[in-house]
C-alpha cells in the first residue's frame, strides 16, 4: 500500500477516541507542496472517490452514536452502514476489481491507481467494520438493555428458554435444513451472494463411513433472522434470540453420531453488476432476466467471517473464493448485522422511535378540489416529505378518470412493489386513454421488479418504452394531455426523485407542478426523444443530459466569475448527492479563486477540496444527515442579481452527465427562487446539529452549537413549519 494511499485511507475513515459521537472524523492533511497555481490538474486537488463514498457510510455510523437520536433509530443507522457497505463492496469494488483484471493501471484523477485504491479500500473499510462492531457491543447493546430490550446470546439463556428455543429448533429449523459435507461427491457448493452460511468443523466419520471434516449448513432464507422469546419464558417484555444463535446452538443435532469441533459464521459478497452489450441484444428485458439469475453467483469481493473462526477455516473459504487475506473481514458479533433492521418494527416501543409526522398537503391541492384548475392558476412546488406527495397521486388519479384527457406519458425507475401509480396508469389503460411509460429496467437492485412492471403495464395495454441503448433514463417526468375546449393543454410534474411512495416519506426531493404550456412542450418533446429517432430535441425551459447539461452548467460555472471580474453580485450554490465530475471541479476552483461565493451541499461523495489557501478557500461543503435522506438537486446562480434557481434529477458526475438521460429545469417566480434558496441551502448552513463540514484535507468536522448557542436541526425546523402550515 502507497504511503498516499494509507494517508487518504486514514483521513477517510479514522476512528474517533472517546465516548459519544465523533466531532471529526479523518486527520491527515494533503500535500500541496507540489502544487502549482495553473495546475488544476494536479492529483492531489481531489479526493478520492472510494473513500469519500466510505466516508460518508462513517457518517451514518455517527448517527447511531448520537444520544439524541431515539435509540431504536439508532440501530436503524447502524443496520443502514452495513447495507450502504454491502453496496459498495457489490458494486464500487466490484467494478475496480474488473478494471484491474482487464489490465487497467491508469490512475484516476486522485492520482491512486486500482491497485493502490483497493489497498486504501481495505484499510479504511476494515476500520469502518470495526467501528460497526463496537457501537454495536459496547453502545447500542447496553442502551437496548437498559430499556429492557435484550438479544440473548447464547451464554444468557436459562434452562427453560433453553428448551423453548430448542423445541422451537427442531419445529421451525430442522424440517428447512440441509447439511452439505464436502467430499469428492459433494465438491464445495455456490454460495449464493451475501447469504448467511455456517461452516461446521466435524470429527468423526457419517453413516457410510465418510470422515469429511467440514460441512456447510445455510441459514434459512425463508424464516426470520429475530426470533422473539415468549412472554411467559422471559425476564422483560422485548426478549429475542438471532436464528443464528438458535442453529448455532443445536446444529450438532444435524449430524447425529459426530463431534462438532467448531462453527462459524460466514458470508460472501460478490459483484452485483449486470452486464448486458445492448449493441449486440434484441430483447433487453430478456437478457436482464438471464444476467439476474447469475447474479447471485458471480465473482467474489468480500469475506465476512466470525472473529472465532480457525485459520485453517478461514484459510480454506478464502482460496474456495478465489479471494486474498485482505478481502477477509472478521465481525465481533453476528455476520450480517443488517439483519437487525427488524428490531425496530419487532420490539414494541414506539417511543424509542422517531415520532410520526403528517407532511403537509396544499389547500388548493387538497381533497375535493380540481388539481387541473389549482395549476391553470399557478404553479405548485412541493418539498417532500415536509409536502405530502399525495397531490401527485391525486393528480394521476384525477387525469385516469377525467375523460377530457387523452394521453398520459411517465418515466418509472423506481416505484415500490405496490404503487398506487402503477395501478392508476394501468386503470387509464383500461379505460381507452393513450398511456406511454418509459420504464428504465437497469435501474441497479430494481431490475427484476421493473422487468415485472414492465410486464403488468404490457398486458393492460401500455405502451412500454425501455429507454434509449447505453444510456439510463433517470430523468423524473409526468405528462397529462387534456382537451379543454378547443384547444389541448399539458400539465406536467417534474421531480428530483422517483415516483415512489414510500422513498417520498423518507427522502428530501423538490418536485413541481405547472400547467404552463412551454414546459408542457418540452416535456412533451423530451417523451418523442426517448420512444422515437431522431435529433435531440430543442427546448427552451428544459437542459437536459447527455447533450447540454454539461455544458449548460461550465457555461453558468464562468457566468459567475465573469460577474466577480466585474464587481457585481455573484454566487453559486448547490445541493446534490455527488460532486465528483473534474471539468466541473476545475471550474468551481477557478469560480473560487475570482472571488465567488460557492456554498454545496453534497450529502455523500465529493471529491472537491474546499477551503485550500489559493484555490478553494471560498468554497463551503457541508454534508447533512439526519431522519430524512437528503436527496434533492438544486443549482443557484446569482447572476450579478438576477437569480437563476435550477432543480435537477442529476448529480455532478461523470454518469449523470455523460451516460443518463437527466433533466434540469428552472424555477420560476421570486418566492419560489427563495423557498429553493432557503430550505435546501441556507437551513443546511445554519444546521449545527446534522451538518458536517468538508476540510481541505480531506476530513469531515461535525458541526456544534457554540457556547450559548441554540441547536438548530434543519430538518426538524422544515417539519414544525409543514405542521403549521395552512
Amino acid at each position: 500500500m502507497t504511503s498516499e494511499a494509507r494517508s487518504s485511507a486514514r483521513a477517510e475513515a479514522a476512528d474517533p477516541t472517546g465516548p459519544g459521537p465523533a466531532r471529526r472524523i479523518g486527520q491527515s492533511a494533503p500535500d500541496l507542496s507540489t502544487w502549482r497555481e495553473q495546475d488544476l490538474d494536479a492529483p492531489e486537488l481531489y479526493l478520492n472517490r472510494e473513500l469519500s463514498l466510505l466516508c460518508f457510510t462513517r457518517r451514518v455510523l455517527e448517527l447511531a452514536r448520537d444520544p439524541e437520536v431515539p435509540l431504536l433509530e439508532r440501530v436503524r443507522f447502524l443496520c443502514i452502514s452495513c447495507t450502504n457497505l454491502d453496496e459498495f463492496f457489490e458494486v464500487r469494488v466490484a467494478s475496480i476489481r474488473q478494471r484491474l483484471q482487464h489490465g487497467a493501471t491508469q490512475p484516476g484523477t486522485d492520482g491512486l491507481t486500482p491497485t493502490a485504491t483497493l489497498d486504501a479500500i481495505q484499510s479504511a473499510a476494515s476500520e469502518l467494520v470495526q467501528a460497526q462492531y463496537r457501537v454495536l457491543n459496547e453502545e447500542l447493546t447496553p442502551a437496548l438493555e437498559s430499556e429492557q430490550i435484550r438479544i440473548l446470546k447464547r451464554s444468557q439463556w436459562n434452562r427453560r428458554q433453553q428448551r423453548w428455543l430448542h423445541q422451537h429448533f427442531q419445529r421451525e429449523l430442522m424440517p428447512v435444513l440441509s447439511p452439505l459435507g464436502l467430499d469428492p461427491a459433494h465438491p464445495f457448493p455456490r454460495i449464493l451472494n451475501k447469504s448467511l452460511n455456517f461452516a461446521v468443523e466435524l470429527d468423526g466419520a457419517d453413516a457410510f463411513g465418510r470422515d469429511p471434516g467440514l460441512a456447510l449448513v445455510r441459514a434459512p432464507r425463508s424464516l426470520p433472522r429475530l426470533i422473539r422469546i415468549p412472554k411467559s419464558y422471559s425476564r422483560g417484555p422485548n426478549d429475542f434470540v438471532f436464528l443464528s444463535s438458535i442453529l448455532h446452538a443445536f446444529i450438532n443435532e444435524l449430524f447425529p453420531g459426530m463431534q462438532v469441533r467448531g462453527c462459524y459464521q460466514f458470508r460472501v459478497t460478490r459483484n452485483s453488476e449486470l452486464f448486458v452489450d445492448e449493441e449486440e441484444i434484441e430483447d433487453l428485458a430478456r437478457a436482464l432476466e438471464g444476467e439476474l439469475l447469475e447474479r447471485g453467483f458471480a465473482e467474489a469481493v468480500r469475506l465476512e467471517l466470525a472473529s472465532n473462526c480457525s485459520d485453517e477455516v478461514a484459510k480454506l473459504l478464502t482460496t474456495k473464493f478465489g479471494l486474498d487475506e485482505s478481502d477477509v473481514y472478521r465481525c465481533d458479533g453476528p455476520v450480517n448485522l443488517n439483519r437487525m433492521i427488524a428490531l425496530c418494527d419487532e420490539a414494541d416501543r414506539p417511543d424509542l422511535l422517531y415520532p410520526a409526522f403528517n407532511p403537509h398537503v396544499p389547500a388548493a391541492l387538497g381533497p375535493g378540489n380540481s388539481l387541473f384548475a389549482a395549476l391553470r392558476r399557478r404553479d405548485f412546488l412541493l418539498h417532500h416529505p415536509y409536502d405530502s406527495f399525495a397531490p401527485t397521486v391525486e393528480l394521476l388519479r384525477q387525469a385516469t378518470t377525467d375523460p377530457e384527457v387523452l394521453a398520459i406519458k411517465q418515466t418509472l425507475y423506481r416505484t415500490g412493489a405496490d404503487s398506487a401509480m402503477v395501478s392508476l396508469l394501468i386503470e387509464a389503460a383500461r379505460a381507452g386513454k393513450d398511456v406511454t411509460v418509459v420504464v428504465e429496467l437497469r435501474a441497479r437492485f430494481d431490475e427484476e421488479a421493473n422487468i415485472t412492471l414492465a410486464t403488468r403495464l404490457q398486458e393492460a395495454g401500455v405502451q412500454v418504452v425501455y429507454g434509449v441503448v447505453g444510456h439510463k433514463t433517470h430523468a423524473k417526468m409526468l405528462l397529462i394531455v387534456r382537451r379543454e375546449r378547443r384547444t389541448i393543454r399539458r400539465y406536467v410534474h417534474l421531480g428530483t426523485g422517483n415516483y415512489h411512495q414510500g422513498t417520498a416519506k423518507g427522502y428530501t426531493d423538490f418536485a413541481l407542478l405547472t400547467a404552463d404550456q412551454q414546459f408542457g412542450e418540452d416535456v412533451h418533446a423530451l417523451f418523442i426523444q426517448l420512444s422515437g429517432l431522431g435529433h435531440a430535441a430543442r427546448m427552451r425551459e428544459i437542459v437536459q443530459s447527455p447533450f447540454d447539461l454539461h455544458d449548460f452548467l461550465l457555461e453558468r460555472i464562468e457566468r459567475e466569475i465573469a460577474h466577480a471580474e466585474a464587481g457585481k453580485p455573484a454566487g453559486i450554490d448547490a445541493k446534490l448527492n455527488s460532486l465528483t465530475e473534474p471539468k466541473i471541479i476545475q471550474a468551481l476552483y477557478r469560480a473560487s479563486r475570482a472571488g465567488v461565493p460557492i456554498r454545496l451541499v453534497i450529502r455523500g461523495t465529493c471529491c472537491l477540496r474546499p477551503g485550500v489557501e489559493g484555490l478553494s478557500e471560498n468554497i463551503h461543503v457541508r454534508s447533512l444527515l439526519g431522519r430524512f435522506l437528503e436527496h434533492s438537486r438544486v443549482y443557484r446562480f446569482v447572476n450579478g442579481g438576477e437569480p437563476e434557481v435550477w432543480a435537477s434529477s442529476a448529480d455532478w458526475m461523470e454518469r449523470n452527465l455523460f451516460q443518463r438521460v437527466e433533466t434540469a429545469f428552472p424555477l420560476h417566480g421570486d418566492a419560489i427562487a427563495a423557498r429553493i434558496g432557503e430550505e435546501a441551502i441556507d437551513l443546511a448552513f445554519r444546521d449545527n446539529r446534522q451538518a458536517w463540514i468538508l476540510n481541505g484535507d480531506g476530513s469531515y468536522e461535525h458541526a456544534w452549537p457554540a457556547d450559548g448557542e441554540d441547536p438548530r436541526i434543519a430538518q426538524e425546523l422544515l417539519m414544525r413549519r409543514a405542521d403549521q402550515a395552512d
